[in-house]
């Protein structure tokens, strides 16, 4: 049986988009509508991981648990350590799943998804994909693909090859959008923060490759529809939209 945690890093120093945890939408901060999904996937204890005192704040004042980390961190999953070792130095938590701060339409189902690739032993991290539906989305640097193959329609995870910001792979078949959404075994984030980055991942701007270019393996479990995630001011007028209607 595995004790999950669930770890939200939040900055406001985002260069395309400048304080976004904290931008409105439907009257409360971004970072309250992505802590309330997670709260209510129902996966184990959720803790935001913020660089900043206001995130810490703001979180608190909602009911929520928060913890001040480094601004200066070079990534979310370092940010992601930092938090884990405070709030849980006796390591009660053995799985951490990682789930971005700017994913505010999760549906909490999806949370639960990135568990399931760990049903096998010798994943060491789960994460999400969705099919690609559309050109656009296929050709979008912001939009990273996932080599992987499912054998049938029924398969519901199998095991990620490559991940790419260009269209990959080649020829005829489904293509898959990666989610960025992480289930960590406990040992495996802390190696993969000790180690350097790696050519690929400097290369791609893709932290993950870091993992496969160090041999770990990385199951994805697929979900029906990719969340839209929150990165330029046109992306959050439009979960202001989206959520506005559903709220």
């Amino acid at each position: 049986m595995i004790s999950p945690i669930v770890i939200i890093p939040a900055r406001m120093a985002s260069s395309r988009l400048p304080g976004k945890p904290m931008a409105d939408i439907a009257g409360r901060p971004m970072i309250l509508h992505v802590l309330e999904r997670a709260q209510t996937a129902a996966v184990g204890r959720v803790v935001v991981a913020a660089a900043e005192q206001e995130i810490v704040d703001v979180v608190r004042r909602s009911g929520g648990e928060a913890v001040l980390t480094d601004p200066d961190l070079a990534s979310g999953s370092d940010r992601v350590h930092a938090a884990l070792c405070e709030v849980d130095p006796t390591g009660r938590h053995d799985v951490i799943v990682n789930l971005q701060g700017d994913l505010p339409g999760l549906e909490p189902v999806t949370l639960q998804a990135a568990l399931l690739p760990l049903q096998a032993p010798a994943t060491d991290i789960g994460t999400l994909v969705a099919p690609i539906t559309e050109e656009r989305e296929a050709r979008a640097e912001s939009v990273v693909k996932v080599a992987c193959s499912f054998a049938s329609e029924q398969t519901q995870s199998t095991r990620a090859l490559y991940f790419s910001r260009s269209c990959i792979p080649w020829g005829a078949g489904p293509l898959w959008h990666h989610i960025g959404v992480y289930a960590w075994r406990r040992q495996v984030l802390e190696r993969f923060v000790a180690l350097p980055e790696s050519p690929l991942e400097k290369r791609e701007r893709l932290e993950q490759l870091r993992a496969l270019e160090n041999g770990m393996i990385i199951g994805c479990s697929r979900v029906e529809k990719a969340p839209f995630g929150v990165d330029t001011p046109d992306d959050l007028e439009r979960a202001r939209r989206i959520l506005g209607e559903q709220l």
